[in-house]
């Protein structure tokens, strides 16, 4: 038996049906006018009639938004069909690492381990020494702008009680004695701003280079200490998977500073082979350095479920990977720049079916078109 739940896009429908059909039974003669209190002026206003032209084109654009739900809710059966015949990692940035989660066909998701602690720590410690750059950047004109010494000696009790706490965490004695020294540079300077009420562009430029073989150390420390966490992670996904991982898609996020060298990206690249990027190895960029699991997850379905529409609509698998309106954007830009006797400032053109990285931009680079109007019809 069917079951009897209206899904809100039908519920919206017939709703819609009715007032239609309300309005056409009563007609504009059973409209009539009512004076209405002063105090309802500021809901109705004037009360001047919506144009015919602006209706219309109100009733044609609800086409666009009735399609975004319908769109909604069937990226809701999509997903759960994907999840159904793939295998699914999604990976995202945190501040300890990252975070991956495997959705295997017909088990639950299994959430990866988190990298070691020691590359939050140095991390963590590293960051430290930028702070000491946005505490008095804003005030080297001007140290005489007292604004600074709150936040300074916040930050400074903060560092005080990070410096106590070293000796209590697992790290080898090499990296606690690079951490301790990191910090006790930072606790002499901020003290030192605070005791003499100013500082210099010279103290800050000193203090800097003072830190930076330190944190040179503790970059390749945290990176070594991440990559060698996530190889595990996925070696034991490969092999548990077996044969399936060569249909696993994969999809991480990115801001644009970690675009050309993300880490997750490039580590999940290792694993799946250059012929999966852009095909089940997908790079989304995003506007923050976080994001959420199900966002991704959201991502990855619309992305793999719009190909199966490319290949009906456009006779292309891979052609809604990209956006419509970009090639015909394209030439209208050429056009104008022709007319205007100038050169189009355009980027290189790749194939739809690229597995170009970090970005597409050999033409070279994938089988197929790169252009809707190259893609011949029957």
């Amino acid at each position: 038996m069917r079951s009897s739940r209206i899904s809100p896009v039908r519920r919206a429908c017939l709703a819609a049906g009715a007032i239609a059909i309300g309005a056409a039974l009563t007609g504009p003669a059973a409209v009539a006018a009512e004076t209405l209190p002063a105090y309802m002026d500021i809901a109705v206003g004037s009360g001047k009639p919506t144009s015919k032209a602006q209706v219309a084109i109100d009733n044609i654009t609800a086409l666009d938004d009735g399609m975004q739900a319908i769109y909604a809710e069937s990226l809701e059966i999509f997903k759960a069909n994907i999840r159904e015949k793939y295998p699914l990692i999604i990976a995202r940035f945190d501040n300890f690492g990252g975070a991956m989660t495997l959705y295997a066909p017909g088990k639950d998701p299994v959430q990866a381990p988190p990298v070691p602690e020691a590359y939050a720590l140095v991390k963590s410690v590293s960051h430290s020494a930028m702070a000491m750059y946005q505490l008095v950047a804003p005030y080297l004109k001007d140290p005489g702008d007292t604004s600074w010494r709150a936040p300074m000696a916040i930050y400074l009790t903060q560092v005080n009680t990070a410096r106590e706490s070293i000796a209590d965490v697992d790290l080898p004695d090499n990296v606690r004695s690079r951490l301790d020294s990191m910090l006790d540079k930072e606790i002499a300077f901020m003290e030192r701003c605070l005791e003499t009420g100013t500082f210099t562009f010279a103290d800050l430029t000193e203090l800097a280079h003072a830190l930076e073989p330190d944190i040179v150390k503790n970059v390749a420390l945290a990176a070594q200490t991440q990559v060698d966490h996530w190889e595990s992670v996925l070696g034991e996904w490969q092999t548990m998977l077996g044969d399936d991982w060569d249909q696993t898609y994969a999809i991480t996020n990115t801001l644009y500073v970690t675009r050309q060298n993300n880490v997750l990206f490039t580590i999940l690249a290792q694993f799946m082979g250059e012929d999966a990027i852009d095909d089940r190895l997908i790079l989304v960029g995003t506007t923050a350095f976080t994001t959420t699991e199900a966002k991704l997850l959201d991502v990855l379905s619309r992305i793999i479920a719009d190909r199966s529409l490319g290949e009906v609509f456009f006779r292309n698998y891979y052609l809604m990977d990209a956006e419509l309106l970009g090639s015909a954007a394209r030439h209208a830009v050429e056009v104008d720049a022709e007319k205007q006797g100038k050169k189009a400032l355009l980027p290189t053109v790749a194939p739809f079916d690229t597995h170009a990285w970090p970005w597409p931009e050999d033409p070279a680079s994938g089988p197929g078109p790169a252009d809707m109007q190259e893609i011949e019809g029957d």
